[in-house]
């Protein structure tokens, strides 16, 4: 019996230009409603993240507020210099770089071991009040978390009363007064407040992890720390890599509204960081040039640390961001 192997010829030619216009326009139109939403993301971010790259020119210029930047007259690489020169640059990235590779080395893996045991959780009400205990914090502002942490860490506070009833301390010690304690307190506060919310996009990585695999691995006799290791942590790998690429590539980022606000002229040795060294001698001296050209040093060096980072861990183990 022979086939029917009638078709439609038409269906065979290629399509023109302008049916392949006509085909892109249907769909738009049958995804309108989730292209304008598309669109607004897209409208948002060209108008306040591209159109101000224009005042980047004021890094070259000697700009004031009383002229517009093409009034502004040119001088060259005179503020990238200045920085350079500066006597505080010294420590200031000390500072920015200490805390931030502290913060990557500690940080960064932190989350990831948080989320590995979370996921072992059995008991689901168990999970949810943990998963809430720990996204709390990230939820409240620097300038809360900064009053509560001022009040918990004064003479008086109730760090003090806990170390002196304990008996491991002599004395109430002030220790946002003390540089030296200053790195060990914004680190660990960083830690607190985002811990929680930095481990949910792990979490959510874990639950696309095929249950089968962990079926044939209980027939074979592995444990839940073997679990973890030879199948959680591998298929999770493509997202702890782009993650950790996105940190490297923001280590001279500091957090700038946690550290304004736990800053004191006492420790101002330790707390003096980049983003908080624009501010003050840039913005708040009205040195709009000045802080622009550093901002611009900033920029750069946290592009090629991204090209490095993405470079590196492609070739390690084939996975990154580009």
């Amino acid at each position: 019996m022979r086939a029917n192997l009638s078709y439609d010829v038409s269906e065979m030619r290629p399509m023109s230009r302008k049916d392949k216009i006509l085909k892109l326009l249907k769909q738009f139109y049958s995804q309108r409603y989730l292209q304008v939403m598309a669109l607004l993301g897209v409208a948002w971010m060209f108008i306040f993240n591209y159109i101000p790259m224009y005042g980047v020119i004021i890094a070259f210029k000697e700009f004031s507020i009383i002229r517009s930047v093409a009034e502004a007259p040119w001088v060259g690489l005179d503020h990238f210099r200045a920085f350079l020169d500066d006597d505080e640059l010294p420590s200031v990235i000390r500072n920015t770089l200490g805390m931030s590779l502290i913060k990557l080395v500690i940080g960064f893996p932190l989350p990831i071991v948080f989320a590995l045991f979370l996921n072992e959780l059995r008991s689901l009400r168990f999970k949810r009040a943990v998963q809430t205990v720990s996204y709390l914090p990230h939820f409240l502002s620097w300038v809360i978390l900064g009053g509560i942490l001022t009040t918990w860490l004064a003479d008086v506070g109730i760090i003090n009363k806990v170390l002196l009833a304990l008996g491991w301390i002599d004395a109430p010690i002030s220790y946002l007064a003390e540089p030296q304690y200053f790195w060990s307190i914004v680190i660990a506060s960083d830690i607190w407040k985002e811990l929680g919310w930095s481990a949910i996009i792990y979490l959510a990585a874990m639950a696309g992890v095929s249950p089968e695999m962990y079926e044939a691995s209980t027939i074979d006799g592995a444990g839940r720390f073997q679990k973890m290791w030879y199948i959680t942590l591998p298929s999770i790998k493509g997202t702890i890599t782009i993650l950790f690429i996105l940190a490297v590539s923001g280590v001279l980022n500091s957090n700038f509204d946690q550290i304004l606000v736990l800053k004191n002229q006492l420790n101002e040795s330790a707390s003096n960081v980049i983003d908080v060294y624009v501010y003050e001698t840039g913005l708040a001296s009205g040195r709009y040039s000045y802080a622009t050209a550093v901002g611009l040093i900033k920029s750069i060096i946290a592009l090629i640390l991204l090209l490095i980072a993405n470079s590196v861990t492609k070739k390690i183990n084939g996975h990154s961001l580009f």
